[in-house]
């Protein structure tokens, strides 16, 4: 009786989290949803330098360099399995990138781009629930699909894309 005893204060508690379950129950039903991940952005000072790191020192897929005059950037894409990271050089003396690097003068994380289904729903909802959005429609990006940017201030200090997925 002592070995049972022993066995059963020393096994270990499961316990479940009830909390989650509320926690669910309180978000509120969308019209639309999150996808996944799309990429991280990060404004770089030297663009082939950044290049180089990815492809020949970490070993990465790297695409080639493509100019976005309507954003103000160059953009290149390394690839990484479960996302991607846009690697962002300003293009033209109104790059947003341009602003970014007087401020952070070794580069850093620009933001994060995250996939909708419903890109348009998504922007009426936002709105509705005082999240500030830097454009009246969405404008093509990167990848040839609309996107959206959400203000850093709404979003915790973050600057937050939406990709239509």
């Amino acid at each position: 009786s002592g070995l049972l005893t022993r066995l059963q204060t020393s096994a270990p508690t499961i316990r479940t989290l009830s909390s989650s379950n509320s926690f669910s129950q309180n978000i509120p039903s969308c019209l639309w949803k999150l996808g996944r991940l799309n990429h991280v952005a990060i404004a770089v000072p030297d663009l082939e330098k950044a290049q180089s790191l990815y492809k020949d020192v970490l070993g990465a897929q790297v695409s080639e360099t493509v100019a976005l005059p309507e954003h103000g950037v160059y953009t290149v894409f390394v690839e990484l399995g479960n996302t991607k990271l846009e690697l962002l050089h300003p293009l033209g003396e109104k790059s947003p990138i341009a602003s970014f690097l007087q401020k952070n003068k070794t580069g850093g994380m620009h933001h994060i781009c995250i996939e909708v289904d419903d890109i348009k729903t998504a922007m009426t909802e936002l709105k509705k629930k005082k999240i500030r959005i830097l454009s009246e429609e969405p404008k093509i990006g990167a990848h040839g699909k609309p996107v959206i940017f959400l203000h850093p201030k709404d979003c915790h200090g973050v600057l937050v894309e939406l990709e239509q997925a």
